[in-house]
């Protein structure tokens, strides 16, 4: 069986990591704890300043953006942010992902992963988030994910181009006999204006980089900003309408075989009895392997073409255990109830909610009860991983959202040390949280070790893909809420019962590690949003249903969104009370969050009269530090229902780049929306019913409406962008077909009620 419970020690120790506090800048920073990974393979006249910065005698300067490119813009927006400081434009570099690192570490993905709001500054919440801050940085995973990539690199990546631009002119003004003030910087080079004299960052890149960087560095201020604060012309896109190889599926080496999986489409469950002799023979095939992962049981199909892989795993004859949670979707159901009868873990609890009930009238009481099912990923790219494994040292070319545990876990898969693996990251066709997982990694890898030292490439089918996710869980919520006398909630009690994505991830990927405390993404989206209610209480319930669930694009907010604005409006519809003016008295105490529905109203003229057959639907959720408002407009049509346009205003605390970040609001807008239409995963017999797009549906480009998108800079923190338009998609979509049509829909895919056209 393939390991991948091995921790490094740094993971034992996230307690003194939580209170040690603290960020050094300058020297300890590049260069401490973490070596520069850059410095070990460098080219021929080619220096490095830190683990961002290569420039070679030629003047080529390389970016590495270490940070998974799915098609959300990040290594455009994190090569900006080293451009701008290093005074060159963009179309004057080379942009890398760079290897993997622990250089690379991501210390914003945790910084929001403590037990208070996005809003809460208290100082226990500012202590906490800086302790996560530092956990982070002791764990230094390297990985893409919580719409925290911009973030975490703006200071950092900011300051990795403005060591380098300051190391650059000490090593001008050397070799000019000139004094380094003297100097400006422009488009690669540097110039003495006095005597005319210009060298080329190029000229001077080896003996700068051999100078002790400085203690520390001047950023420029915001108002000499001239690339960031506005939209680039994206650094990938080339190669994607060309065609270029770029992804983990274009991948082509000499001698390669080719492969594929069949897993047992019950997770967890062995196989019982398996006849592999009529796929052993097929043409094309030369073994096939068991494969044993903490991801489950299944088959390896080595061949020498794709097709052969295919066909093969097709004709194997297997038999699997039962599974160890409940068969049909139905009984999963009854579960997520059962679990809401018990107690759960209040992540806010304000007032007194149950004494607020206890004498409250009937006619003031508001009840609902929601549901939504489980999601896969649906990536257009299918879980793809080629892998070469030879003289004890193995190659990994994938798309992969976190290289640093693609290195240790493969590394333990075949008993190798970690500085023996090197991973590739190529671009990858979606990911969305599917490709933090391992498995597509973890069985290349067993794969190749079955080879003779060949390289194989690994594509799963889309049916397999589609089978064997980490979904986005299942989710059920009870909600009640006591309106005052003006129709205002005095109260609101919501628990909301899941499958835990935090203990599911931990099986998987550490399975000697228990989860601590509550999974806080049961709650996510519904008990930090910023409403001042006098009684408020939200709880979470980690259900007991082990079918594997991760990390989907917007993670809990994705269900809670729906929960938590669709009930408001249940609120709003009770009190009489017009649904933006309710959430703008209730979230007075947040300026932010109150301009973004004044903007999101305007937008969409809210409260004008529309024409018979029209209406609209409101809904605003705060995620990943973003606060965003969206109406969604639809009409009645004779071939079902038609969304019209969408309006979004979304206040990101700092812009980047307007048109990425307009671009992420649309994307995930419709990756909200097309869930909420009409995707679902279902279980029959323990298995996965859906299997392709026929039956796992995208929105499609004759479906989708017009946007019109606002982005506004008001809050003093910078929020996130690739997730946070998801949220309040199916809210909004759900409230505009109430104000339609009257039905109050709170279970997911909405097609299950009305049809769309």
């Amino acid at each position: 069986m393939a390991s991948v419970g091995k921790i490094a020690r740094r993971t034992f120790l996230i307690g003194a990591a939580a209170v040690a506090g603290g960020f050094a800048v300058g020297y300890y920073y590049y260069r401490k704890p973490f070596a520069n990974p850059l410095e070990a393979d460098l080219g021929k006249g080619e220096a490095t300043f830190n683990p961002y910065v290569k420039i070679g005698a030629d003047n080529t300067i390389t970016i590495v953006a270490p940070r998974a490119e799915m098609g959300q813009g990040i290594s455009t927006t994190l090569a900006v942010m080293v451009a701008e400081e290093l005074d060159v434009g963009l179309d004057q570099v080379k942009v890398e992902h760079g290897p993997a690192s622990y250089a690379y570490y991501n210390a914003a993905i945790l910084e929001e992963g403590g037990p208070f709001a996005f809003f809460d500054e208290s100082m226990t919440a500012q202590a906490v988030r800086s302790g996560l801050g530092v956990v982070g940085k002791f764990l230094a995973l390297q990985a893409t994910g919580g719409s925290a990539s911009a973030r975490d690199g703006f200071d950092k990546m900011r300051q990795a181009g403005a060591t380098a631009r300051q190391l650059l002119i000490a090593a001008a003004a050397q070799k000019l006999g000139v004094a380094a003030a003297d100097l400006e910087t422009a488009n690669g080079s540097i110039l003495h204006k006095a005597s005319g004299k210009s060298l080329t960052y190029g000229a001077v890149a080896a003996a700068a980089a051999a100078m002790a960087p400085p203690a520390e560095v001047r950023l420029k201020d915001r108002a000499d900003w001239r690339l960031l604060g506005k939209p680039q012309k994206r650094i990938d896109m080339l190669a994607k309408v060309t065609g270029a190889p770029i992804f983990g599926i274009d991948v082509r080496l000499p001698d390669m075989l080719y492969g594929t999986v069949k897993m047992s489409p019950r997770f967890w469950a062995k196989p019982v009895k398996a006849d592999l002799a009529k796929a052993e023979k097929m043409p094309g095939v030369v073994k096939i392997v068991p494969l044993e992962t903490n991801y489950g049981h299944g088959f390896g199909i080595i061949a020498d073409n794709t097709w052969a892989a295919f066909r093969a795993a097709d004709a194997i004859d297997a038999q699997w255990a039962d599974p160890e949670y409940p068969l049909s979707s139905a009984a999963i159901g009854d579960v997520l109830k059962q679990a809401l009868g018990t107690k759960g873990s209040a992540m806010r609890d304000n007032g007194d909610v149950d004494t607020a009930f206890a004498d409250a009238p009937r006619e003031r009481i508001v009840e609902a009860d929601y549901a939504v099912p489980y999601l896969a990923h649906a990536t257009m790219e299918p879980m793809n991983a080629t892998a070469r494994f030879g003289d004890g040292a193995l190659d990994i070319w994938c798309g992969n959202q976190a290289p640093t545990l693609v290195r240790q876990l493969c590394a333990n898969a075949v008993g190798i040390e970690q500085d023996k693996v090197t991973v590739h990251t190529t671009f990858m066709g979606g990911g969305f949280g599917r490709r933090t997982e391992m498995d597509y990694a973890l069985c290349a890898v067993l794969m190749a070790k079955e080879t003779g030292g060949r390289p194989i490439k690994v594509t799963w089918t889309r049916e397999e893909d589609m089978r064997h996710d980490a979904y986005r869980p299942a989710a059920v919520g009870k909600f009640q809420a006591r309106l005052g006398d003006d129709g205002m909630p005095v109260a609101v009690d919501m628990k909301l019962a899941s499958p835990s994505v935090i203990a599911g991830t931990l099986r998987r990927l550490f399975p000697s590690i228990s989860p601590l405390g509550p999974d806080k993404s049961i709650v996510d989206g519904a008990y930090d949003q910023p409403y001042t209610i006098p009684n408020y209480r939200v709880s979470g319930v980690a259900a007991p249903v082990s079918i594997p669930v991760g990390f989907w694009r917007s993670v809990g907010s994705s269900v809670n969104g729906f929960f938590h604005e669709g009930f408001m409006d249940e609120i709003a519809t009770a009190g009489k009370i017009d649904p933006v003016e309710m959430r703008k008295k209730l979230m007075a105490a947040y300026p932010s969050a109150v301009k973004v529905v004044e903007k999101v109203a305007a937008m969409a003229k809210w409260g004008e009269a529309l024409p018979a057959g029209k209406a609209r639907g409101m809904a605003f959720t705060l995620s990943f530090g973003s606060w965003v408002g969206e109406i969604i407009q639809v009409a009645d049509t004779p071939a079902g229902i038609r969304i019209e346009k969408v309006w979004i205003a979304a206040d990101v605390g700092t812009a980047l780049d307007p048109g990425i970040i307009e671009a992420q609001l649309i994307s995930a807008a419709i990756y909200g929306l097309s869930a909420a239409m009409g995707q679902e995963i279902t279980f029959a017999d323990g298995m996965v019913e859906q299997s392709n797009f026929h039956d796992f549906d995208a929105m499609r480009i004759f479906q989708c409406p017009v946007f019109e998108v606002a982005i506004l800079e008001n809050f003093h923190k910078m929020g996130g962008v690739g997730e946070v338009g998801t949220p309040p998609a199916a809210p909004a979509l759900a409230n505009a077909i109430f104000a339609l049509t009257g039905k109050r829909i709170r279970t997911l895919p909405l097609s299950k009620t009305v049809a769309f056209a």
